[in-house]
C-alpha cells in the first residue's frame, strides 16, 4: 500500500526547490536501497540545481563485538554532519534508520563541537515515519524540532481512539503481545514481586509520550488499515466469483471454522494480486482507495512538521501535501506560515545555499573544484547589467540606454552634441571669432598700406586672397559647432576643404612666384615670360578646381548626413554628422597635405634667397606648422570619442590657419605698424 518511490523523490525535490534549498547534506543506509538512491535519485536532483555538501553512509548496525567500530564510525559521521555548512539534511532511510540516528545523537555528547543537531533542518522519508515510536523514553528528541518528513496521505478514522482505549492486558488476556508491550512502555510488571512496580492493566495509553506511542492513527497504521480492507475486498470478489462464475476461476480452497470466523486459505497469490489491481472502494474515512494499471496505490503524501516538547511528547502537524498526479505546478502545496522551524533559526525559514545569492548588478562565476551551485559573485563589467538575482551573465542595455551606477537597471541616454552653450563649444567659438577679427584687422591694415613697398613686393592680390580665405577658414570652423542639420552636415567638410585648399594654393602660388621672381632678375633669364602671364591665378584656380571635383564626387556618391552615434559614449547619444565616406574625407585631407608639402619643398629650396626679398622662410615655417598640425590630427582624430572628435578637427582648422596667419603676416604687420622705417624701397633692394 506504499506509493511509488519516484513520487516521493519527486515530491522532496519540489520541497527543496520551493524553499530554495540548493545546498544539502545527504545520509543514506549502507544497503542496496541506499546505493540505488545515490546512483539513481541524486543525479536526478543534480540535474535540477540541487548540490550536495556531502553524501555520507550511515554506519551499519552491528553485534556487540563490533560496538567499538560502530562507535568510531558513528562519531566520524556525526563530525561530517556538523562540520559542513549545509543547513538542510536529507535522510534516506528505512525501518532501522531512526535507531541509528538516535545512536549518533546520543554519542555526540562526547564531542566538543559548537554545532548541534538542532542546527539543521532534518528531512526524512516516509518509511522512517513507520518507526518513530521505537525511541527509548530516555532519549531526547529535541533534534527533531522543526524537522520535516513525508508520510503517506492519511485521514482521521472515527472510532480508532476509542478502540485503543478498550485494549489492555485485562480485556485481551489471550494476547501476549499486549502484556509484553504494556510492561515495556509503562515500565512495570505483571507479577506479585513487591520489589517491582506492578502493572494494573488500566494504565492510560494517552499518558505515554509520543516518542513511545501515538494514540491517533499514524500514516503507517492508516496504510495497514487500507491494506487489510483491500485484501478483504479482493477475497470477497474471489468468493463471489466462486459461486457465480465457476468456469472463469478455478482454485482450491479450504474453509476452516473456529468460533464464528471463516478464513480462506491456500489461495493462489497471483489470482489475488490480479484482483487487487481492480479493487476500488471507499473506506470509513470517506476516502476512495484504488490502484493504477501498475498495481500502485493512487495516493500522495502529507508533509509533516515535527514540533517537540520538553516532556518527550511531540506533535506531527500537517503543513502541506504532495499530489504526484497533479500538474507540475500543483504537485506541491504547503502553508509556509504554519511551519515551526528549529529554534536555531529564530523561527524564520532557514537558508541553505553554498553561498549567498548574487544580487542585481552582479553575475555568477563558478568556483574551480566546487559543485556547480558554488560560485563567486562578480560585478557586471562596464556597459552591462543584471536585473535579477543569480544571473549567469550580465546583459547589454537596449540601444539608447546605459547602465545605472548599481548596474541593476538601464537609464535613457541623453542626446548631446557640441553646443555653443557648453564650455568647450563656447571657447572654440570665441577663439574662432577672435582669429577672424584679427585676420580682418590685418586685411584692413594691408589694404590701407597697399601702396607701401612691403605690400607691393609680395603680390598684393595673392595676399588679399590668402587673408580672405583665412577669414573664411576661421568662420568655417563655426559650422562644426551646434546641432548638426542636413545642410551643415552636407557642406561643412566640403566648405572647409575647398576654402583651405584655396589658402594653401595661394601659399604655393606665392612660393613659386618668389622663386620665379628671383630667377627673372638674372640677365637673359627665360623666367621673365612666365612673370607676364597670370601664373599665380592659374595655380590657385587649378588646385582649387581639383579639390572642388573631389568634394563634388563626395557629395554625389556618399553625401554626409545627420546621424546618431549610440555606442561611442556610455551615457549619451551623440548627434553628429556621418561623413558618409571616410575615404573621401581623407582624400580631401591628402590633397591639401600634398599642396602643403609641395609648398614646403619649394620654399625650403628657396630659403637661401636674399633676406630682404625673400618670403620663402616664412612660407617654410607656415607649411611646417601646417603639416605638423595635420599629422598630429590623424591619430588624435582616430582615438578621440564623441564631441571631442569635432573639437580636434576644429582646433586643427584654427591652429593650421593661425599658423599661416602668424608666419605669413605677423612679421609684415610688425614692420608696417611698429617699424615703418623699414617699409621702404631701399630695404628691399
Amino acid at each position: 500500500m506504499f506509493p511509488k518511490s519516484t513520487h516521493q523523490y519527486n515530491g522532496i525535490l519540489h520541497l527543496l526547490l520551493h524553499f530554495r534549498w540548493t545546498w544539502i547534506g545527504v545520509l543514506y543506509l549502507d544497503d542496496d536501497n541506499g546505493e540505488r538512491f545515490v546512483q539513481n535519485v541524486l543525479p536526478f536532483f543534480s540535474e535540477r540545481s540541487i548540490c550536495f555538501d556531502f553524501i555520507q553512509r550511515l554506519p551499519k548496525q552491528g553485534f556487540t563485538g563490533e560496538m567499538q567500530k560502530l562507535i568510531e564510525e558513528g562519531l566520524a559521521t556525526y563530525k561530517i554532519i556538523m562540520r559542513n555548512t549545509s543547513k538542510v539534511l536529507l535522510i534516506h532511510g528505512e525501518i532501522q534508520t531512526m535507531p541509528i540516528l538516535r545512536f549518533l545523537i546520543a554519542g555526540s555528547v562526547y564531542l566538543d563541537m559548537s554545532s548541534k543537531p538542532g542546527d539543521k533542518v532534518w528531512i526524512m522519508m516516509a518509511q522512517m515515519d513507520f518507526t518513530s515510536f521505537a525511541f527509548q523514553s530516555s532519549w531526547s528528541i529535541d533534534f527533531l524540532q522543526g524537522a520535516i518528513s513525508l508520510a503517506v496521505h492519511s485521514k482521521k478514522v472515527s472510532g480508532f481512539r476509542e478502540f485503543l482505549q478498550t485494549r489492555n492486558p485485562i480485556s485481551e488476556k489471550e494476547d501476549g503481545f499486549i502484556q509484553s508491550f504494556w510492561e515495556s512502555v509503562f515500565e512495570c510488571f505483571f507479577s506479585e514481586n513487591l520489589s517491582e512496580k506492578t502493572c494494573t492493566g488500566f494504565e492510560k495509553l494517552e499518558a505515554l509520550p509520543g516518542s513511545l506511542f501515538e494514540v491517533k492513527m499514524t500514516a503507517h497504521s492508516y496504510s495497514m488499515y487500507n491494506a487489510v480492507y483491500a485484501i478483504a475486498h479482493a477475497l470477497h470478489h474471489i468468493h463471489s466469483l466462486k459461486f457465480k462464475q465457476k468456469h472463469f476461476l478455478k482454485f482450491k480452497q479450504k474453509i476452516m471454522v473456529k468460533g464464528q470466523r471463516k478464513k480462506l486459505l491456500n489461495q493462489y497469490s497471483w489470482q489475488l494480486h490480479h484482483l487487487l489491481r481492480k479493487v476500488s472502494f471507499n473506506n470509513s474515512a470517506g476516502e476512495q482507495i484504488s490502484f493504477d494499471q501498475n498495481g500502485e496505490r493512487i495516493v500522495g503524501f502529507d508533509i509533516i512538521n515535527w514540533i517537540t516538547f520538553s516532556n518527550q511528547s511531540f506533535l506531527k502537524a500537517k503543513v502541506g501535501k504532495i499530489d504526484p498526479y497533479a500538474s507540475s505546478k500543483s504537485i506541491l502545496s504547503i502553508d509556509d506560515n504554519s511551519i515551526v522551524w528549529p529554534n536555531r533559526f529564530n523561527h524564520t525559514q532557514p537558508i541553505s545555499v553554498c553561498n549567498d545569492n548574487c544580487h542585481q548588478g552582479f553575475y555568477k562565476r563558478k568556483k574551480e573544484g566546487k559543485p556547480f551551485c558554488c560560485y563567486d559573485c562578480l560585478p557586471c563589467p562596464e556597459g552591462k547589467i543584471s536585473t535579477q538575482k543569480d544571473m549567469d551573465d550580465c546583459v547589454q542595455c537596449p540601444e539608447g540606454q546605459f547602465p545605472n551606477h548599481a548596474k541593476d537597471g538601464c537609464l535613457l541616454k541623453k542626446i548631446t552634441y557640441l553646443s555653443y552653450r557648453e564650455p568647450l563649444g563656447f571657447g572654440l567659438t570665441i577663439l574662432a571669432l577672435c582669429l577672424f577679427l584679427i585676420t580682418t584687422l590685418m586685411l584692413v591694415i594691408f589694404i590701407k598700406h597697399q601702396g607701401t613697398p612691403i605690400v607691393k613686393a609680395n603680390n598684393r592680390n595673392l595676399t588679399y586672397a590668402l587673408l580672405i580665405s583665412l577669414m573664411l577658414s576661421f568662420l568655417c570652423a563655426l559650422l562644426f559647432i551646434g546641432q548638426p542639420r542636413k545642410l551643415t552636415c552636407l557642406f561643412r567638410q566640403s566648405a572647409f576643404g575647398i576654402i583651405f585648399t584655396f589658402a594653401v594654393s595661394c601659399v604655393l602660388a606665392k612660393t613659386i612666384i618668389v622663386v620665379l621672381a628671383f630667377k627673372a632678375t638674372k640677365p637673359d633669364s627665360q623666367m621673365r615670360k612666365y612673370m607676364k602671364k597670370p601664373l599665380a591665378t592659374s595655380i590657385v584656380f587649378l588646385c582649387s578646381f581639383v579639390q572642388l571635383i573631389i568634394c563634388t564626387m563626395w557629395l554625389i556618391i556618399t553625401p554626409p548626413f545627420p546621424d546618431f552615434d549610440m555606442h561611442s559614449l556610455a551615457e549619451e547619444i551623440l548627434l553628429e554628422c556621418n561623413e558618409g565616406s571616410m575615404v573621401m574625407f581623407y582624400c580631401v585631407l591628402s590633397f591639401m597635405s600634398f599642396l602643403a608639402l609641395l609648398s614646403f619643398t619649394v620654399a625650403f629650396f628657396a630659403r637661401n634667397l636674399p633676406d630682404t626679398f625673400n618670403e620663402a622662410k616664412f612660407i617654410t615655417f607656415s607649411m611646417l606648422m601646417f603639416c605638423s598640425v595635420w599629422l598630429t590630427f590623424v591619430p588624435t582624430y582616430l582615438s578621440a570619442k564623441g564631441k571631442y572628435i569635432l573639437a580636434v578637427e576644429i582646433f586643427s582648422i584654427l591652429a593650421s590657419s593661425a599658423g599661416l596667419l602668424i608666419c605669413m603676416f605677423l612679421p609684415k604687420s610688425y614692420i608696417i605698424l611698429i617699424r615703418p622705417e623699414l617699409n621702404n624701397r631701399d630695404q628691399l633692394i
